[in-house]
Order: structure tokens, then sequence, then C-alpha cells
């Protein structure tokens, strides 16, 4: 049987339905917080530990990238092979999802898409869940690490002095003014100099899933001001690959991620410059 293909980088829950019985695809539940590792899943789904297994344990920030041997041993421990098909989901719709498609990228696995709309599409489009979790075969996949599309701390900030970079925020209006506290208490009020507050519920429609190509085209457009660079931060590096992976459907050369995010420069004991205020 050949590989399977892709229609497309998003694909809906009809899609999944009809090939979740292929002997190469790999559902993987890249659920966090409330929806991490949910009771009830895609038939067949293996978890993406996003808080735990599938985030670098040597630092003390949130949700970032494991080195390179941790994760390959993470992925093949999942059962991902050179010629899967991966296709993530989570249980808030489209929310984390992203966050895995960006990090299997990352690591050089070109084949996976993100389930449109998550857990509750599928749901909706009366597709069955489980509370089995199946063994499965260890992969075989080898990670070869892209650079440029996760950046750390001096990479932002040296983008920050770019005219050709649009860094944008995915927290919300609130967050991103100072407005509202930060959900980790420790973290300062405000958000990056330079930066344009483009909250990544505005990606999405009401049903949970990502507006039209045209509607995402537009509000990155807006968001950018004809920039031709593109970096997107939020909390801790998750939400932040919504907006990323928007821009890569709508055709965008080169996203890229802020890897730690307002987790790591919101800190006071960095002495970052913070801006509040819209």
């Amino acid at each position: 049987m050949t590989a399977l293909p892709l229609p497309s980088p998003l694909v809906d829950a009809d899609w999944l339905a009809a090939h979740l019985d292929h002997p190469d695809l790999v559902v993987l539940d890249a659920g966090v917080g409330a929806h991490r590792d949910a009771p009830a899943r895609i038939p067949g789904a293996r978890p993406f530990d996003l808080d735990g297994a599938l985030s670098d344990h040597a630092s003390d920030l949130p949700h970032t990238m494991p080195s390179p041997a941790d994760l390959q041993r993470e992925l093949r421990a999942l059962g991902l092979r050179a010629r899967s098909t991966a296709v993530l989901y989570d249980g808030a719709g489209v929310y984390s999802a992203p966050r895995a498609w960006w990090m299997l990228r990352a690591a050089g696995f070109d084949r996976a898409a993100v389930l449109d709309g998550g857990l509750p599409a599928w749901r909706a489009a009366g597709h069955p869940v489980t509370d089995r979790r199946l063994p499965c075969e260890p992969g075989d996949f080898t990670v070869r690490p892209r650079p440029g599309l996760l950046l750390d701390r001096d990479a932002v900030a040296a983008a920050l002095t770019d005219p050709g970079t649009a860094v944008l925020d995915a927290r919300s209006h609130e967050r991103f003014t100072g407005a509202a506290p930060e959900p980790r208490p420790h973290l300062r009020r405000g958000h990056l100099p330079g930066s344009t507050g483009l909250p990544f519920t505005e990606l999405l429609g009401p049903d949970g899933r990502y507006l039209p190509l045209p509607e995402l085209r537009a509000r990155l457009a807006a968001a950018t001001a004809g920039r031709p660079h593109l970096i997107a931060s939020c909390g801790s590096g998750v939400t932040a690959c919504v907006l990323a992976f928007a821009a890569h459907l709508t055709g965008h050369p080169s996203p890229a991620v802020y890897d730690g995010s307002w987790s790591d420069w919101g800190r006071p004991e960095t002495g970052l410059p913070v801006r509040t205020g819209p």
C-alpha cells in the first residue's frame, strides 16, 4: 500500500474518518491542561503529551521544544515512522494541536495535518469516540531539525528592531495591553515592545474551526501591515502556533514561533523592556 497522502495540512473530520483504518495513519491527541489525555478520544489516538514528555525537562519554561534526542525517543514511542501520516487534534477545537504540528515540522516531519475543529468537530460529525488506548509498535522516524522555525529570546529581540518583521502576539487583547493579569502570576503584564496583538481566537469561527483562507489572509495581512517576515508569540509558545500554522496555510514563506514566548520574556529577572496599553 502506498503512503497516505494528505489533501492539505488542515483536514476535516470526514476525511479522517474515511482513512482511520489506514495502516500508515497515526492519530495524536495533543490536548493540554484540562483537555490533556481526556478519556474520550478518537479511536486509535495516542497522547502527544505537550505538558509532559514532549516538553524540555531541562528548561524552567513550559512547553518548550525538547532536545532532538528526547523528541526522537518520544515520537518513536508513539509509533511515528518515516512513512507515517500524522493527524493531530485537541479537545478544545483548535488550540494546542497546531503546536504539535509545528514541532513535527521543526523536527523534519512533513506528512502531518491538523484536524480542523478537533475533537468537538469529530463528535459533531457523528463519529465515534472511545476510552480505550491501544498499544503500538515503536516507530523509526529520525529527527532532522530545521532551524528558524522556533526562535529564542535573542533572535526575537533582534527581530523587534527589524522593520521588515512583524511580531504577532496570540494572547487576548486584555493580556496584551496588561489590563488583565497573567495566568502565571510571577510574570509581568504587557507585551513585547513593537509587537502587534492578534488573539488566536480571531482566526477561528464560532464553530472553533479556522476561518476560510481569504479571511485568514486578510486578518494576517492587516496585522503584519505588509511586513514580509512573521514571528508569532503567546503565553508559552502554544497558541502562537495557531497563528503560525494559519500563516503557513495561506502561503507565507517563513513564519516562525518564539519558543517560550511571554513565559520567557515576561519574567522580571530578564530585565527586558515591556510595554502596556494598546
